[in-house]
């Protein structure tokens, strides 16, 4: 009997994906709820499992764009229409002395499975155009669907806004201090570490409520002020750079801010997080401090009319009250939609960040 392998739903605006690999070649034994092919949508990779036991048979290539519910290949578990192929198996085996005409079935059955194969190995290790005798050499990597959705709304973003960069530089000891004498307490009670992430999220939201414009957006010819505070988190995987949200942010703890991350970051390396998760954000937080980034001016993720940058932590001769001491400092930086952004507001909303992350005391820690 054969089971159709078909593309399930993964999010109301999500109408195709592509096929990022196969995990299984054509003809393998698969079993049920086994992983056999990785799946890029525009928002998330996921895994596509076996819904039966059986033997696969693969009918789209890897790198094939799907229309969500489209078939991509089928099981052939072990019912009738199995026991009749293993039976004309058997037949064609036991003859002495087969035909040409008996011959050629078998070989028009064996090629599909070494061109899957071909697709297979072709989606890991990126084919290479050269010549034999040249030392110059090209790639060609089709672009996931992932990345083209981002590069496309990057554009659009460059395009359709006003966007400028304003910069602050914030001390970090009072938080290493803090976090140095409650992490054990912390730790201990919630099972997660404190780390730097939960104070910019709470910063972030304080800003905020005393600057709405950055938690809004531009609809047509209408501001959609947002009473809400979904912060979405960007997060680095292998297959780029996703963004998932921290729904009612304002709602949380520092604990779930920090497990949820901690979460989020884990399941985008696995490529499972799920497309609600993804869905949303009213401000976004991206941290280039974790690779070593000094300063950068980051792109808004539309429709959101701002988003904060981290940058790494340096220590810096500073002047404090006439004197020169060494510090632990970052720059900030705030990108902003200059439509609805005036730059008053963007200026005192960074410097009420700075000044939540230089006096964390004022935001309430649970430990």
């Amino acid at each position: 009997m054969s089971i159709k392998l078909t593309i399930p739903s993964v999010g109301e605006s999500i109408t195709e994906v592509q096929i990022a690999e196969w995990l299984k070649a054509d003809g393998d034994t698969v079993k049920k709820d086994e992983n056999i092919a990785v799946i890029d949508s525009e928002k998330t990779t996921f895994e596509l499992p076996a819904p039966e036991e059986g033997k696969l048979k693969i009918l789209r290539r890897a790198g094939e764009t799907i229309q969500v519910g489209g078939v991509v290949g089928q099981i052939e578990t072990n019912g009738d229409s199995a026991g009749a192929g293993s039976a004309a198996k058997k037949a064609n085996e036991t003859d002495k002395a087969p035909s040409p005409k008996k011959e050629m079935p078998k070989a028009v059955e064996e090629k599909p499975k070494a061109e899957v194969k071909v697709e297979k190995a072709a989606a890991l290790h990126p084919t290479v155009s050269a010549s034999k005798s040249s030392f110059r050499e090209q790639e060609i990597v089709p672009m996931t669907m992932l990345r083209r959705t981002a590069a496309k709304r990057l554009v659009e973003a460059k395009q359709q806004m006003a966007m400028l960069t304003t910069f602050n530089e914030v001390d970090m000891s009072p938080i290493q201090a803090l976090r140095a004498s409650h992490q054990e307490a912390f730790e201990k009670r919630y099972k997660v570490k404190l780390g730097f992430m939960s104070f910019f999220v709470k910063a972030v939201i304080d800003g905020l409520k005393q600057f709405p414009q950055l938690n809004a957006e531009i609809r047509e010819t209408d501001i959609i002020y947002h009473n809400y505070f979904d912060i979405g988190v960007a997060v680095a995987s292998e297959r780029g750079l996703v963004v998932p949200v921290l729904h009612s942010a304002d709602r949380m703890s520092f604990a779930d801010i920090e497990k949820t991350i901690g979460d989020y970051a884990l399941r985008a390396r696995e490529g499972t997080l799920k497309p609600v998760e993804l869905e949303g954000g009213t401000f976004t937080i991206t941290n280039g401090g974790v690779f070593g980034s000094l300063l950068s001016t980051p792109i808004i993720n539309p429709p959101q009319t701002g988003i904060l940058g981290m940058h790494t932590i340096q220590e810096r001769a500073v002047a404090i009250n006439a004197q020169v001491v060494v510090r632990p400092m970052m720059y900030v930086a705030l990108t902003y939609d200059h439509r609805l952004v005036d730059g008053r507001e963007a200026v005192l909303f960074l410097r009420r960040v700075k000044d939540a992350i230089e006096n964390p005391t004022r935001m309430l820690i649970e430990v």
